[in-house]
């Protein structure tokens, strides 16, 4: 009986240890403009296949869900609404009711955009991040307090960020047969010749290197949910590890999964880059006015 409160308690502190709310006010500004980012640059295909709402067929969770037919008034609506509430969210000003507004329509707009035949498993943390910031409530810059409830919401962004790449590693398991066959097949080779660019169409004629690239990809995705146990230098590490992959890629193939990369940003103490803005600001400040006439 002992042990399994122990354990119990052990599980429940792992998903609340506090975070500094000064870390959720800078996450906030990042995850709300990176959503502005998206549905005007990744995710900008609702509003012209609205015009087309006939080839519209819904993931399961669309289907499941009692939710609108694409019409283009509706995603114009939920273009402007995303927009404000982001905007608004991002300031910290209503940061529950903001939030929750960008959480539905956003939720929305991204069942739109995958029900067209393409489902972009990269926006799996960012989604889940829309979700949980609203529940910690109001984080200022300055605030030097911690709060279990954003440490909850900081630790669903991180399993979802590492979910992405273990349910990948078991995705390709369950279509190749084994783990095996996916990394001794000739993935890498097809998608280089496909969209591969001058950085690495050179590989093709070395198939081994492709083949030890795959079985490096696999590994480090089965091995992904150890980074949620990781401290210090050996996490940072691993941030780079992955965010470097994710640059190569996007050099290499041009697929760049930023609405991923955005989430690692979960794993990192924020909270350190409010001091060197301010320090930024009062610079500036106190910077001397140039003289009329002077260059």
């Amino acid at each position: 009986m002992n042990r399994a409160l122990s354990a119990g308690r052990a599980v429940v502190g792992w998903w609340t240890r506090p975070v500094p709310l000064a870390r959720v006010a800078v996450l906030r500004v990042a995850i709300y403009l990176f959503v502005l980012y998206d549905i005007f640059r990744l995710t900008n295909d609702v509003i012209p296949m609205a015009h087309a709402p006939e080839l519209y067929y819904p993931t399961w969770v669309g289907r499941i869900l009692p939710l609108p037919e694409p019409s283009l008034p509706l995603a114009h609506a939920l273009q402007i609404v995303i927009v404000v509430g982001c905007l608004v969210a991002a300031t910290g000003f209503l940061p529950r009711l903001a939030g929750w507004i960008v959480a539905v329509a956003y939720f929305q707009w991204m069942v739109f955009s995958q029900g067209y035949g393409y489902v972009s498993h990269d926006h799996l943390a960012l989604m889940v991040a829309v979700v949980v910031l609203p529940t910690i409530g109001r984080a200022r810059f300055t605030d030097a307090d911690s709060s279990e409830a954003a440490g909850w919401a900081f630790r669903c962004i991180q399993v979802s960020v590492i979910a992405t790449y273990f349910a990948s590693a078991v995705v390709k398991w369950v279509r190749s047969g084994s783990p095996a066959a996916w990394a001794n097949g000739a993935v890498f080779i097809w998608a280089i010749i496909r969209r591969g660019s001058d950085l690495v169409r050179w590989t093709t004629d070395y198939p081994w290197l492709l083949i030890i690239a795959q079985w490096g990809l696999i590994i480090i995705e089965f091995l992904s949910p150890v980074v949620l146990w990781l401290k210090g230098k050996a996490l940072y590490l691993a941030v780079v590890t992955f965010a470097g992959f994710h640059l190569m890629t996007y050099l290499a193939l041009g697929i760049h999964f930023l609405p991923t990369v955005i989430c690692w940003l979960a794993f990192l103490p924020l909270e350190r880059l409010v001091p060197v803005a301010q320090r930024l600001r009062d610079r500036v400040r106190q910077r001397p006015p140039t003289p009329a006439g002077t260059a």
